[in-house]
């Protein structure tokens, strides 16, 4: 009876397939070179570049109405031309740019015509101010900080960290009024304040 068994045993390891012939033959892959060899006769191809790069693709043609307003820009004498863009900024809200200085720099040759434009408008009288912080009492700093909140607009902490870092420019690009006021104000919560 055991030697049925083992035959029947013998029978079923030897009735597995093996795993050659589940796979089949490996497969084998011939060299195939990536290298394509070039026609000496063809010509090169000619790429067209675009004269300027726009990296967001080829615009849509402007509106009728944008034409209409940019040949009617176009036929402006120059002095109403030059009134456009304060007008704009004005109209829009935009923040005043700030002049950037240039000393210390090396401009090599445009420095001497810069510096000499500088001179001219410093003899020019001054619109726009800046408010500096210069110092406050210890006592006083409760009252400072919150008038700097009053007129920066600033949350409690960055207010704080502001005052904490005298000097400091509190406000920028403001008319002399308004800096006379911002300084009166900050004087009587105890601190110092200049224009410049």
């Amino acid at each position: 009876m055991q030697i049925m068994k083992l035959f029947g045993l013998v029978k079923v390891i030897h009735v597995r397939p093996s795993v050659r012939e589940v796979t089949g033959p490996l497969q084998s892959r011939t060299f195939q070179h990536d290298f394509v060899p070039r026609d000496p006769n063809a010509k090169p191809k000619r790429f067209k570049y675009p004269q300027f790069y726009d990296p967001y693709g080829p615009r849509p043609l402007p509106s009728d109405k944008i034409v209409q307003l940019a040949e009617r820009i176009a036929s402006l004498l120059p002095e109403e031309r030059r009134q456009i863009g304060p007008t704009l900024s004005e109209r829009l809200r935009h923040p005043k740019l700030q002049p950037i200085e240039t000393e210390g720099m090396d401009l090599g040759s445009q420095g001497g015509g810069a510096a000499g434009a500088t001179k001219v408008e410093e003899k020019k009288e001054k619109t726009a101010f800046d408010v500096k912080l210069e110092k406050f009492d210890a006592a006083a700093k409760i009252k400072v900080i919150k008038e700097v909140r009053a007129f920066t607009n600033l949350g409690l902490k960055e207010a704080k960290d502001l005052v904490e870092k005298v000097p400091v420019l509190l406000k920028q690009g403001i008319t002399k009024e308004e800096a006379n006021d911002i300084i009166e104000k900050i004087k009587s919560a105890g601190g110092v304040a200049v224009m410049e």
